[in-house]
Order: C-alpha cells, then structure tokens, then sequence
C-alpha cells in the first residue's frame, strides 16, 4: 500500500481507499493502474495472419498446376530407343536406369490398348527378351505402338532397310 495525493483536495491517501477521507472524491476510480500491473508495448496482444480463403484462386490453379509439372516430368524421364542391332529404354532424371536390349535376344513384343488408348493410338509397349523368364522391359504411353513394333521387327531380320526414322 501506498499513499498517493487526492486530486481534489491534495490530502495524502491509501491507493487502497475507495474515496479521499477529507472530501470525497473517489479516488479509486481515478488512480492509474499500479506498476506491475502496467502493459509494456512491446507484449504480444494477437498474432493475425490472413485467411486462406484469400488465396483460393492461387490455391486451385496450383492444384491444376501439380498434376502438369508431374506429367512433363515423367514424360521426360521415359525414352525408348531404336538402333539398327539394340532398342534401350531409359527411365529417370536424377537416378537413371538404362536397359539394353540386343535385337537378337528379343522374344516377342507385345502391345496394350485399352478403349481410349486405341481412340489416339497409344499403348503399352511390352519387349520381352531371352535372358530370363521375367526379362521384359515395359514403356507405357507408347505413340502408334504398331509402328514401333513393326520397326523393331524388321530389324531383327538379317538385312532389313529401314525407310524412314521415327521420331516421336
């Protein structure tokens, strides 16, 4: 407790009366409150950030944006390619896995087309070779499958020409 003046009368008072005993006036109305009672102006009242409701619009065009990036990326880090004794198909961009098929061990080719696939003309491509009962190599996504097919083919014939390279 301690004795603070009256602002109206200036008489010395507790700060814990309710009401200056020579006048009157209360005082316990008007007294500011006590040092440690003070906020200092540096606390942390609230922390507001904005809602995410005011980023909708990025929010979706980024979800429509994801599945893009992730198909040109897979798109490029799948390739398949015809030479004259060999086919490799390589898959990855930062680890790569390169399998080299000679043209005088491949078995059979195999093609998959679903509804749709037939539609636009593209498919799985399914190259089996001789070197074990599970040594297939698969490509899926494969433009005119046929084609590839019909090219990897005609080169395992001893002789063949080639008309023209595919590029796809």
């Amino acid at each position: 407790m301690a004795l603070i003046d009256c602002p109206e009368c200036g008489h010395r008072v507790s700060n814990a009366a309710k009401a200056c005993p020579g006048c009157g006036f209360p005082v316990a109305e008007h007294l500011t409150p006590p040092a440690n009672v003070t906020s200092s102006s540096d606390e942390l009242l609230a922390e507001v950030h904005p809602s995410w409701w005011g980023y909708f619009w990025w929010l979706l065009f980024a979800w429509l944006l994801v599945p893009l990036i992730v198909a040109w990326l897979k798109r490029a880090s799948t390739v398949l390619r015809v030479y004259r004794g060999r086919v490799t198909l390589r898959h990855g961009l930062i680890s790569i896995c390169e399998r080299e098929l000679f043209m005088r061990d491949i078995r059979s080719i195999d093609i998959d087309q679903g509804f749709l696939g037939r539609l636009v003309n593209i498919g799985n491509l399914t190259i089996s070779t001789s070197a074990t009962e599970d040594a297939s190599e698969r490509m899926e996504g494969v433009p005119n499958p046929a084609r590839i097919r019909d090219l990897i083919i005609g080169l395992r014939e001893p002789g063949a020409t080639v008309a023209a390279p595919l590029a796809t």
